[in-house]
């Protein structure tokens, strides 16, 4: 698919991008085949990234403080109402993409083992990790100070960063999943400290009260209660899955610890720009 504007001046800042390796459909990889005249930052042939959103209004105030994804009217890749049509991301032939919304992937990478997934999670969990005090100052960084334990739950491609950027941040990482067959790959390939099975009633109340935050990355349904449990006295349990039922939350074990649960979406651009 291209996305067709007209007149063409409103292209004249967009670039199209060609699907010929494209493994991915809400994120997508492909080589940049048309530039519009005023695109500055991409040529023909580049090797590009688009994440999940592919614009937005640019003039309210998340758009101006370089948050285009909390912006009301962000437009995602795949399924949704554009100017001219219907968004189908990495489903279509190509696609149409003003400039600011697209990533340099470096030509030394193929395109064939790039994952923008793996790029929107890596983005998106850096700036949780820094900036997920959703109700305070955007400033007030706390997840990347070294020697802070910090619990990881789920291990699937958004728990997979996390683990990575604790530790690189210097953090001690407990993985917290109910499976017990992914205890090898957290500790001896992702380098988490500890391992932790929810079910396991003894040592999740052992852990009980020792955690300084929490990246809660699964998007399955369960329960919030143990979780806030483990929490240090004002920890903060951060949503980064998107659990589709509603989740029973209990207010008092909020009150009496001063903890807090706050969710993230994925960066804007100039944060995503930072990693490619």
């Amino acid at each position: 698919m291209s996305l067709r504007s007209s007149p063409d001046e409103k292209r004249m800042g967009h670039v199209q991008l060609s699907a010929s390796t494209w493994k991915y459909r809400h994120e997508i990889v492909g080589i940049v085949t048309k530039v519009g005249s005023k695109v500055e930052k991409f040529k023909v042939g580049d090797k590009v990234g688009v994440g999940y959103i592919i614009d937005s209004c640019r003039s309210c105030q998340n758009c101006t403080e370089n948050l285009e994804s909390y912006c009301p009217q962000h437009i995602p890749t795949c399924g949704a109402k554009y100017r001219d049509g219907i968004t189908y991301g990495g489903y279509s032939d190509s696609i149409v993409v003003d400039e600011h919304f697209i990533v340099h992937i470096p030509d030394g990478l193929p395109l064939e083992v790039v994952a923008v997934g793996a790029v929107e999670a890596r983005v998106c969990l850096v700036q949780r990790m820094q900036h997920s005090e959703v109700v305070l100052p955007l400033t007030l960084k706390w997840l990347d100070k070294p020697g802070l334990h910090i619990g990881v739950v789920g291990l699937g491609g958004l728990g997979h960063m996390a683990v990575k950027f604790a530790k690189a941040f210097g953090a001690n990482v407990t993985v917290i999943s109910t499976s017990p067959n992914k205890e090898k790959e957290a500790i001896e390939h992702l380098g988490a400290d500890s391992f932790l099975i929810s079910q396991d009633q003894a040592k999740m109340q052992a852990t009980m009260g020792t955690l300084d935050g929490i990246i809660d990355t699964v998007s399955a349904d369960h329960p919030l209660l143990p979780l806030i449990g483990l929490l240090k006295s004002h920890g903060k349990l951060v949503m980064v899955g998107a659990p589709m039922k509603p989740m029973e939350l209990h207010v008092f074990p909020l009150l009496l610890g001063r903890k807090m649960i706050v969710g993230s979406f994925i960066g804007g651009m100039k944060g995503t720009s930072r990693y490619d």
